[in-house]
């Protein structure tokens, strides 16, 4: 069964990415990878298991990590947080100027 496997790999260097590739070409059951050092994520696809991926990427020595799942659901809901949080201030926003209407009637009677 194909998947891909995330990994977060602290690579500082084009010889950690060599140490890296070297270890993914190795790998049975690896289809494809790619190996981003800036973002320090390495993609592998393939017939693979996710442990097994994690295990020989570790290695290597550098420090691995599953890649965080949870950023990107953080991200949409930040998203959604930001929309009603505007919607709120919108809100005060109309609220005001009937406050500052209420406040000036008395004066004028």
């Amino acid at each position: 069964m194909s998947q891909t496997v995330v990994l977060k790999v602290g690579m500082s260097c084009q010889g950690c990415v060599g140490a890296v590739n070297r270890v993914l070409g190795k790998m049975e059951g690896v289809e494809s990878f790619d190996i981003d050092i800036k973002e320090q994520k390495v993609t592998v696809k393939g017939n693979v298991e996710p442990e097994a991926v994690f295990q020989t990427v570790s290695k290597t020595g550098k420090k691995t990590s599953y890649w965080p799942v949870e950023a990107e659901a953080a991200t949409e809901s930040k998203t959604e947080t930001e929309t009603k949080t505007e919607a709120k201030v919108d809100a005060t926003a109309d609220v005001e100027p009937k406050l500052a209407e209420a406040e000036t009637k008395p004066s004028q009677v």
